[in-house]
């Protein structure tokens, strides 16, 4: 399950996905999880998978990458899915017990909820994948920057939001390679009850968290010694601007959403 993780991992590649502004891909990436919860019908979900389907084959992300991250999580949806069924009342679809507590609506809604939480997964899975942890800091700090003059600490939550994201990888693979120097041990994670097979995993947690906060003191003398000293009076190498691929991406994707609307609602 561990290697089944992508969030926060960045796959090199030159599509118009990946050479776009980190702003116009974290704006847009935020506007249509916000139209995930926008759309009500089976057309209009269709068009949301179909949409995402096809920016997922353009970045150049292979497609099963893309749903491995959706299996971690398959655990959650579907027990999310099932208490829906169950729960939602509405036209049983047979009298003939335990289907009388299953409802169409419930059905239905359970699929809606399944889709909008794998296309929430996938696309915001899709941002990391096409964009560098750099870039992503600088984007989310330009983003946040009106906000300086109430004080906000623009860069230093970028900076922080970029690294606890740039290290999931990193940890998972130090949380695999634990687990399989406790397992030649004679360490077994697979069998007992649900209480042994948490406790289980006390020899794996206690090395995790060694190593993490050895990481990010390792990380803090790095800074430090590199001159670090917050974003006050820091110049970039790499200056942010808006192209034609940002124009292009911001256009077709707003034409798509206001077709959406426009066939939802009108």
């Amino acid at each position: 399950m561990i290697g089944n993780i992508t969030i926060g991992q960045y796959i090199p590649g030159d599509s118009i996905i990946h050479r776009a502004d980190p702003r116009t891909k974290i704006i847009l990436s935020i506007a249509f999880m916000a139209m995930i919860f926008l759309v009500k019908t089976f057309w209009t979900f269709t068009a949301m998978t179909l949409f995402i389907i096809m920016t997922v084959l353009i970045s150049g992300v292979p497609l099963k990458y893309a749903l491995k991250g959706l299996k971690p999580l398959l655990f959650i949806i579907i027990f999310t899915a099932v208490i829906n069924i169950f729960t939602t009342e509405g036209t049983p679809i047979s009298n003939i017990v335990p289907f009388k507590y299953i409802t169409y609506e419930g059905i239905l809604l359970a699929l809606k909820l399944t889709v909008r939480l794998a296309l929430i997964i996938i696309s915001g899975s899709l941002l990391t994948f096409t964009t560098t942890p750099i870039l992503l800091t600088d984007g989310i700090e330009k983003l946040l920057s009106p906000f300086k003059k109430v004080g906000l600490p623009a860069h230093e939550l970028a900076m922080m939001m970029s690294i606890a994201l740039r290290f999931i990888p990193t940890l998972l693979e130090e949380t695999d390679k634990i687990m399989k120097a406790q397992a030649a041990r004679g360490a077994d994670f697979d069998t007992g009850n649900l209480i042994q097979r948490a406790k289980s995993f006390i020899p794996v947690l206690v090395p995790l968290f060694v190593s993490a906060f050895r990481r990010a003191d390792e990380l803090a003398t790095a800074m430090e010694a590199r001159c670090y000293k917050g974003g006050k009076g820091r110049t970039r190498m790499r200056q942010l601007k808006f192209t034609e691929a940002d124009i292009m991406i911001t256009a077709v994707t707003a034409a798509f959403f206001a077709g959406l609307l426009l066939v939802q609602y009108i």
